[in-house]
Order: structure tokens, then sequence, then C-alpha cells
């Protein structure tokens, strides 16, 4: 018989769900809009889509938010009605069902490992360049976990360098959201991209022009974009070897730009200590849903069904 789970990838704006089955499949996507400040309303919404999918052994949910796995409770900004609360817990109650939770950044990471660009590797670092920067760690085919549930967030700490580009130019250490100040996340992601080129000719420019800029041979652009790689190739080369992550799959939405990939990612084979031609930090290749191929993966385990 079939094990059958219900899969979530819930972000502030929107629910996605579809279910997923012991057999590798992963039924069609439904979606509705997240009520994010009513917490009756967001589980009723969550319950109406699980009965719409028929009869469900569990909930596996992909999620912009952290979790501690000491109290189980979440930290997530873009959802007020779940932030702070005991999430596993709380929806299981209400939902009558096993609940698992995934944050976005591991989910991703999980997919790459199982069914994206990371198949065949040990060691995947699945790598976040969206609005800001993140990760996720999958160790021989496990996801790596942490104090606070923190582990793969290699964007916060204050490390950035205060010098980048050739010739070197001067990087404030700007302060970050987390509290600190000299975090990679400030001057990662697109919001960072946006804040150096800011920075650097006093220009407001949104990240997908200073990219088109850059291809089209822009100067200025250009050298954002060599101040930019040059911040985060030496903490990810830093990453590589300590972790011994064989392959980073990139999500979020400067994974887009393949001549931004392919730039950081000769910038950090130059830095490691393993030499190699092959290509380390690629295009995610786990599809268009990789928070639901995530989900789906974590909750058939612990089900113990095959893997979708």
């Amino acid at each position: 018989m079939r094990t059958m789970i219900t899969c979530f990838d819930i972000g502030g704006s929107a629910i996605k769900c579809a279910v997923a089955t012991s057999d590798g499949q992963i039924g069609p996507l439904a979606r509705v809009a997240t009520p994010a400040h009513d917490f009756d309303a967001f589980t009723a919404a969550m319950r109406d889509l699980i009965d719409a999918g028929g009869p469900s052994r569990g909930v596996a949910i992909s999620i912009a938010g952290v979790i501690d796995p000491d109290s189980g409770r979440i930290k997530c900004a873009n959802i007020p009605c779940i932030d702070g609360r005991t999430l596993s817990a709380d929806l299981a109650a209400a939902l009558g069902l096993p609940v698992w939770i995934i944050n976005d950044a591991d989910s991703f990471a999980l997919a790459e490992a199982q069914a994206g660009a990371g198949r065949g590797h040990a060691n995947v670092f699945g790598l976040i360049l969206g609005t800001g920067v993140g990760g996720g760690l999958v160790y021989n085919g496990r996801l790596v976990g942490g104090p606070g549930g923190f582990a793969g967030e290699w964007g916060h700490g204050p490390v950035a360098a205060q010098f980048a580009g050739s010739p070197p130019q001067s990087i404030p250490r700007f302060p970050c959201g987390c509290g600190q100040a000299g975090c990679i996340d400030t001057v990662g992601g697109a919001r960072g991209l946006e804040r150096l080129h800011q920075h650097l000719h006093g220009e407001p420019l949104d990240s997908r022009a200073i990219i088109d800029a850059w291809q089209a041979g822009d100067a200025r652009a250009g050298r954002t974009i060599d101040c930019f790689v040059d911040l985060l190739s030496g903490p990810l080369a830093m990453l590589v070897n300590t972790v011994g992550a064989s392959i980073l799959p990139v999500g979020g939405g400067l994974a887009n730009s393949a001549a931004l990939v392919a730039r950081l990612d000769g910038a950090v084979r130059a830095g490691i200590l393993r030499k190699t031609d092959a290509p380390i930090i690629v295009p995610g290749q786990s599809g268009a849903e990789p928070g639901l191929i995530g989900a789906a993966w974590l909750g058939l385990e612990k089900v113990g069904g095959a893997h979708a």
C-alpha cells in the first residue's frame, strides 16, 4: 500500500501544497494566500488543503523561518501569527496529524542532494542567493541541524572583508538585521549587491539591472560584480574546506544568472584546497518547487516510506 503525506511550502504571501506518495510521485500543486496575521485562519487554510488531497499519514512543511530544535519554537518574521510558537506541536494539535517542519534553505539543500545537482555527492551544501544569503548542509545523505536550528547560516557573523575588488575598494561594515555589523548577508544576495552598487557608484539600481549592465559591458556594474564576487568567494572557499562539500547547488533569485554563478564558482575553486576543473557551484536542478520536494523527502523518511 502506498504511503501518502501532505507537503507544504509556506511563505509570507502563499501556502503551496501537494500530496507526496511513497512510490515517488508528487501530485498537482494547490496554492492559497497565507493568512499571516490569524493563526486560526492559517490552520483552517491548511486543513482545507489536507482534506482536498485525501487521507494523509502526516504533514511535512518547508517554511521561511528557523526552528529551535530544543524548544521547538519558530522565528518567522514574515508570518506574524506563527512567530514564537511551538509550531509543530501547535499544528499537530490543530490538524490531528503528525507534523514535521524544515526551513526553506534546508529544504532546498535536501531537494538538491536527493533530486537535483547533488545526486551522487556525499556532502552537499545548498547555497541560497536570494534577497539575502543562506544555506543548508546534507552530509552523507542526512540533513545537518545544530543548536538553535542555525546550521548552514553562513551569511551571519562579522567576517565580511573591509576591502574588496581589484584594485581594492574600501567596504563599510554594514549593519545587519541579526544585530551585528559586517555580516556576509549585508553584501551578499540581491539587497547586498544593490547596497554595494550604491556605495561604489552612488547609484540606486536593482540587482537584475546591475547584472544586465555587467553582462552588457558596463564598467561600473563590472566593478560592483568584481567586489561582490570577492566578498563572497573567500567565505565560501573556507566553508568548502571546512565541511567537505563537493557540490554547492545555488537557489534564489541570483541563481537565475548563469554568468554570475559561473564567475563565483571560478573564484571559489581558486581559493579551496582541493583543486578541480569541474564546477562545484552550479545552478540548482531540483525543479521549480524545491520546498515541496524537500518536505516530501523529510516527511516520507519520517513515516518510513520510499522517497519522492
